[in-house]
């Protein structure tokens, strides 16, 4: 099994917008295959980062994902609001690191 996690910081402003995106999700990754489930986790603090933690059969299937028209449809929104942000100068309202692993035991 291997595992990505989507490491995620919002802006204070930003943080219930972001939380909506995922509870209207388009479910894209949904489609993949080789994908098995998602948890998004919310921090306990205001200044945490959200975890998006996605389990897959093999690294070869995450990539699909990542390299795929479902992956830019799942996250077209979110994208549209760091855009608009770029385009006026603003603050980006979410950053985002990716970190992924190879599970070894359960």
């Amino acid at each position: 099994m291997f595992v990505a996690v989507n490491y995620i910081t919002c802006t204070e402003q930003y943080r219930e917008r972001f939380e909506t995106l995922f509870g209207t999700r388009a479910k894209a990754i949904d489609r993949m295959p080789g994908f098995q489930h998602m948890e998004v986790l919310r921090p306990t603090d205001k200044k945490g980062e959200y975890l998006i933690i996605s389990h897959w059969d093999s690294e070869e299937g995450f990539q699909q994902w990542t390299n795929s028209a479902e992956f830019l449809e799942g996250h077209r929104r979110g994208f549209e609001d760091i855009r608009k942000a770029r385009s006026e100068g603003k603050e980006l309202p979410m950053h985002s690191t990716f970190k992924t692993y190879k599970v070894i035991a359960r």
